[in-house]
């Protein structure tokens, strides 16, 4: 049985209103997170190959070098970066080996201290040196990975003033030091929040979250940021005014009208405008009539559960080291069989499948990097590929096209508890990748948020992309866009020293 896809011939009503309302919600987002910048100076640096972004209200207030966590960039630490200059700091943030703009990858045994953790360690301690004027003591500020380092930095640099962890999880840190330090941790993050209550105890047993504890040679303090987990923890309010109180103590500095702003909410704010806002766009394109296989729930079953159980046992006994990216080339692989065995079943059990419309998929592949990513870009996270890295997108492609056009199938007209178990397999199977191969694959779990995150923007695109040129269209634009996404998240990585 084959069906066409839903006609799109104009927008209704509704959809104007929302594009309208779209129009003004981004404007205002916009407006919010443009005014987080007022007033600063965004001066690009390097510290040999490491990018280094100076920001400053254009006067040389206390230095603080502000470090990313795990598969981070500059710009997802842009909340902390840019309130601590409007409030009267010179602030050096910087994209660590491997991440961002960084055009190195990480070297070493990332499973020992004196390997990839000691060369970060030293990437920090260059560009503290390109942060000090030798008088007066640099601040540190981190997330996640980044806190380890910037422990290990603050025990052996005497430049170094206090610190500021978000999130943070370091063996260094024991009841002499680091001296000055505190730990903003997120309310929902559960065991690192019981770290951060250690880490205080450290310095007093009866001390608890929110406490301050002072000695002769030790200032140290633990909070808990309320609402927020691992990643919203970097627009946190509370946090940002912690962490600037916690400067203006140690720095004496006195800046009572300056009032941080949070970000968070018109970042996402704005990219789901844009999101909405394809609609209107796409809708100018000439509606095709397509058509597409229909499943029933027992071939929907067949489709679905196949590639899920047999595509972690083709791929296992694959040792692939092509791409210098962690897991990357396993990904790549994972995505290619998955599809092509989704293609293949689709094609046995329906026939043909129609050609994509390459325009369509341009326009889709266009506004997803080009609007969509250069909006996150700028406000939110890392979305522009260093050169290296644009050899490892076309790698992911070969599988994230075939992944992505399947998927487009099964996604089409199909109801909404079958869109959500067809995701809900695929996540499965990359699950049982990792139980085969644990160690070898233990990085895979990480690209469950990207793929999410994918779905609920990306995929709303595809879908109207499909509803008015067909799946093939859809499925095709969006596989370059989700390897465009991974390829700019993943940090790199080379085997040696």
């Amino acid at each position: 049985m084959m069906q066409a896809p839903p006609r799109e011939d104009g927008l209704s009503a509704r959809a104007i209103l929302l594009s309208l309302i779209a129009l003004v919600l981004s404007a205002w987002a916009i407006w919010t997170l443009e005014s987080a910048r007022q007033g600063l100076t965004f001066t690009e640096l390097r510290d040999g190959p490491t990018p280094v972004t100076r920001i400053s209200e254009g006067s040389d207030g206390p230095p603080v070098v502000i470090a990313h966590g795990f598969a981070g960039s500059r710009q997802m630490m842009l909340s902390y970066a840019s309130a601590l200059a409007q409030g009267g700091y010179t602030v050096y943030s910087f994209d660590f080996e491997g991440h961002g703009r960084h055009p190195d990858p990480m070297r070493g045994d990332v499973t020992a201290i004196e390997g990839t953790t000691q060369r970060l360690v030293d990437q920090t301690i260059s560009v503290v040196d390109l942060a000090s004027d030798g008088e007066v003591p640099v601040a540190l500020l981190g997330h996640s990975m980044a806190t380890d380092v910037l422990v290990r930095v603050a025990r052996q640099e005497t430049a170094v003033g206090p610190i500021i962890l978000l999130s943070a999880f370091s063996e260094a840190i024991d009841q002499t030091g680091p001296d000055d330090m505190l730990l903003i941790t997120g309310a929902w993050e559960g065991g690192l929040a019981e770290f951060a209550e250690r880490a205080l105890q450290m310095a007093d047993p009866e001390a608890a979250l929110g406490d301050t504890v002072e000695t002769d040679d030790l200032r140290r303090k633990a909070i808990l940021a309320p609402n927020v987990e691992h990643v919203s923890i970097l627009h946190s309010r509370v946090g940002l005014e912690e962490a600037e109180n916690w400067l203006n103590t140690f720095y004496d500095l006195n800046r009572e009208d300056h009032v941080a702003i949070q970000t968070g909410w018109p970042l996402i704010a704005l990219l789901f405008a844009l999101t909405v806002l394809f609609r209107p766009v796409m809708q100018m394109y000439p509606p095709a009539e397509v058509a597409v296989p229909w499943l029933n729930k027992y071939a929907f079953a067949i489709v679905v559960l196949v590639p899920a159980i047999l595509t972690p046992l083709i791929a296992y006994p694959f040792e692939l080291q092509f791409l210098p990216v962690l897991v990357a080339d396993y990904l790549a692989l994972h995505l290619a069989i998955y599809g092509l065995i989704q293609v293949g079943l689709l094609l046995w059990l329906k026939g043909a499948l129609p050609r994509p419309d390459l325009t369509a998929a341009a326009i889709l592949a266009a506004w997803a990097i080009l609007v969509f990513g250069t909006a996150l870009d700028r406000y939110g996270a890392n979305f522009w590929p260093a050169p290296g890295r644009l050899s490892l997108i076309a790698a992911l492609c070969a599988g994230a096209i075939p992944f992505m056009i399947a998927d487009s199938y099964l996604a089409h007209g199909a109801p909404f508890w079958q869109r959500i178990l067809g995701r809900v397999a695929f996540f499965a199977s990359l699950a049982a990748a990792v139980a085969l191969d644990f160690e070898g694959l233990f990085f895979l779990l990480m690209i469950a948020p990207v793929l999410v995150l994918f779905y609920f923007t990306f995929g709303i695109m595809g879908r109207i992309t499909a509803k008015i040129a067909g799946p093939s269209a859809a499925g095709l634009g969006l596989g370059v866009a989700l390897a465009w996404a991974l390829g700019v998240s993943f940090p790199l990585f080379a085997a040696g020293g």
